[in-house]
């Protein structure tokens, strides 16, 4: 299934856009009227060039608090926030963004503050970040817009920010390879700390889960780094929400092999990761298992399996488990 990056990254930083400026720009914050903002939507224009009709991902209208803006700009601006997800950017991208800035400004005739997130992996030299226009000795035009370039972010310097944009995006930037179970894990602990209503978080969680997808030895690592969180409790809200992702189907991280997605040839390999997965959760939760008990387990289908994956959670000791194979085995 293909993955519409623009709608992702949209509906993450229009949901969370104040967010958004207070992570990468706080300054604008302590001008900004945060009741005043107002979503544009099929904001585009035809490229003249390429004669293609762009739509234009993020454009949000605002009201700045008491004075106006220097210059006699007025009260009132636009923020043009562009998400560059090809792999590499293209040839000329600076001239186009400032296309994007003129037609904007000439449509509304207000100020724009232009942002642009490069969300690909690679390359990973810095991007521009302006447009000159000039001649000899004459400078025409000198057009700036604000950079996000998440593959040079660290995301450890992210770590301890309680933004739920931070939450999300980290898993996007920079990562040593032998890094992404744990990336995994502190995005969905920092997710944890936020508090947000469960629609909100299963679009954090949902993101993480696309852009951090672990192989089955990364799932190991996922799982063990989780087993030694301390409290308890903690390691139980971040099963919940992978738990959560089994339920809508998700096949992702740790949880590939229990999900509800069935691709066709590949039952049998979701069958026996889904048994590994679900004897390390009962062990970790019940202690050791009788061999008896392992071998009743491994009998179990792989519809089973997932039902039982999603069930032991609320396990508080054996007798739950006997009493589950009593009304499921």
């Amino acid at each position: 299934m293909s993955i519409d990056h623009d709608q992702l990254f949209k509906q993450l930083l229009s949901t969370f856009f104040l967010d958004f400026l207070d992570l990468f720009f706080p300054e604008v914050l302590t001008y900004l009227e945060p009741d005043s903002l107002v979503f544009l939507e099929q904001e585009f224009f035809t490229d003249i060039p390429l004669g293609e009709k762009k739509l234009l991902d993020i454009v949000v209208k605002a009201r700045f608090k008491d004075a106006p803006l220097p210059h006699g700009l007025g009260e009132e601006t636009f923020f043009l926030i562009h998400v560059e997800n090809q792999a590499g950017t293209q040839p000329q991208f600076a001239r186009r963004m400032f296309r994007y800035f003129i037609r904007l400004f000439e449509k509304h005739d207000l100020p724009v503050y232009p942002i642009v997130m490069f969300s690909f992996n690679e390359p990973l030299r810095a991007e521009p970040s302006s447009f000159r226009l000039e001649f000899p000795g004459f400078a025409v035009c000198d057009f700036h817009f604000q950079v996000i370039q998440l593959n040079r972010l660290n995301w450890r310097d992210f770590l301890n920010r309680s933004n739920p944009v931070a939450s999300a995006l980290m898993s996007k930037m920079r990562i040593e390879p032998e890094d992404r179970p744990r990336v995994k894990l502190e995005c969905l602990r920092l997710l944890l700390t936020l508090q947000l209503d469960p629609t909100r978080m299963k679009l954090i969680s949902g993101f993480i889960d696309t852009y951090l997808r672990l192989n089955a030895q990364e799932q190991s690592q996922f799982a063990e780094q989780l087993s030694r969180i301390k409290p308890v409790e903690e390691q139980e809200q971040v099963m919940q929400i992978i738990t959560s992702w089994m339920e809508e189907g998700i096949e992702l991280g740790i949880e590939r092999g229990l999900v509800q997605g069935r691709l066709e040839g590949r039952l049998e390999g979701q069958r026996a990761e889904a048994l590994s997965m679900i004897l390390r959760l009962l062990a970790r939760r019940l202690g050791a298992l009788s061999s008896e008990t392992q071998q009743r387990i491994e009998q179990l289908s792989l519809t089973q399996l997932e039902t039982l994956g999603e069930e032991l959670l609320d396990f508080a000791d054996l007798a739950d488990l006997e009493q589950w194979f009593v009304l499921n085995a």
